[in-house]
Parts: C-alpha cells; sequence; structure tokens
C-alpha cells in the first residue's frame, strides 16, 4: 500500500511485465527476419531476446529490417 502512494505522489508509471516468447512466436519471428538475407548473428540475437523479452525482439526485428529497408542495394538480375 505504501509503495501505491508513493508511486503516485512521484508519478511513476508501472512498469510492463517481460514476457518470453513461445516457441511458436519464436518460429515466427524467425520466418520474419529470414524472409531477406541477413547475418546469423542478427537471427541469433533476435531469438536469444526472444527467450525473455519477445516484445523487445521483435522490435529488434523490425528495427534491423527498416534499417536494410533504408540502405541502397543493387539487384542484379540475370536473363
Amino acid at each position: 500500500m505504501l509503495d501505491n502512494r508513493i508511486n503516485k505522489h512521484i508519478k511513476f508509471e508501472p512498469l510492463e511485465a517481460t514476457v518470453a516468447a513461445t516457441e511458436e512466436e519464436s518460429v515466427i519471428l524467425a520466418e520474419k527476419l529470414t524472409q531477406v538475407a541477413i547475418p546469423l548473428s542478427v537471427l541469433l540475437q533476435a531469438l536469444n531476446l526472444a527467450k525473455h523479452d519477445k516484445a523487445a525482439a521483435f522490435r529488434y526485428a523490425d528495427q534491423y529490417l527498416n534499417n536494410i529497408k533504408k540502405s541502397k542495394w543493387v539487384i542484379i538480375k540475370t536473363a
């Protein structure tokens, strides 16, 4: 009870609880990242994050994929 009064007085927002990703969610994360060519270290980092915090893992994946889209790629098509 005292903690709640202190939090209201100081105006802290309650922290969100982190939730680990399920195996199915980890597979979805891996599929999302492997739609493009990425370094293995990026995939492993995202899966490692997912063990502890699935929201952070998906944010990490989205940020990485957005950075790839922003960079200039040259695509060479063969006939």
